[in-house]
């Protein structure tokens, strides 16, 4: 009798937002092992990493790696899915600016740092790690500074862990997924006149994810991966600096 392969074990950073939350739900159904790390409770996963509100990176970051670690142990996983983040607006002149620039930097350039450190401790080799960029942030973005700025980070430090002696495990690719807007409840409730059939489903994102994990169709390490949806149909293109 053949020996049933062992179930996949995935890390899902931000993983009762929109897009964490279908990546929770979309993986569970193929019988994975799947744990979110968020600042409350994923209910549809197989365990929970709770992060604790704090002003302090270190703090957070500290706290976050001691719980992963005693949730994990020895084990390793196959892909750890950054997909926490936010949006906020504001020029340099906006009142918003210090709070907003701080806001980004917490969401979503914390979040890729700890998640790129807990990589380099718990993936496995030829594993995958996946940090949410944008689109916008391959230009300048006056209307959105400390978002840019954000974003920007994210896609630099895509780009370092793909370098020799970054730290990530052998074989392993760190990519960045490069949205314009996520068809998300949030997003058509504050946006009601948009044009949906350019917004990406959420459900492409987490297909995508599941065959990166698998090996299939998966960019270099470092890639920096456009995500353009029109007309309701959604393609995948590398950008390049």
């Amino acid at each position: 009798m053949a020996a049933v392969a062992e179930a996949r074990r995935v890390l899902v950073y931000g993983g009762r937002g929109a897009l964490g939350a279908k990546c929770v739900q979309y993986l569970r159904a193929k019988h994975w092992w799947v744990a979110s790390i968020d600042l409350g409770e994923n209910e549809d996963a197989n365990a929970n990493v709770v992060v604790k509100m704090t002003d302090s990176f270190t703090e957070q970051a500290d706290q976050v790696t001691a719980d992963v670690g005693k949730l994990l142990g020895e084990q390793k996983v196959d892909a750890i899915l950054c997909v926490a983040g936010g949006w906020a607006g504001g020029s340099a002149k906006a009142k918003s600016l210090y709070k907003n620039s701080d806001l980004m930097w917490k969401q979503s350039v914390w979040t890729s740092t700890i998640s790129s450190h807990l990589a380099t401790k718990h993936l496995k080799e030829g594993g995958l790690l996946t940090l949410t960029g944008a689109k916008a942030a391959l230009a300048g973005t006056p209307g959105m500074v400390g978002y840019g700025m954000a974003k920007g980070a994210v896609h630099q430090l895509c780009q370092s862990l793909a370098g020799a002696n970054s730290g990530l495990p052998s074989g392993s690719a760190a990519l960045a997924v490069l949205p314009v807007t996520l068809d998300t409840p949030m997003n058509r409730k504050s946006m009601p006149d948009a044009d949906f059939s350019s917004w990406t489903p959420l459900e492409f994102l987490a297909e995508t994810f599941y065959d990166w994990i698998m090996g299939k169709n998966r960019p270099s390490s470092g890639s920096l991966i456009q995500v353009v949806t029109t007309g309701g149909k959604t393609e995948l293109a590398a950008a390049h600096l």
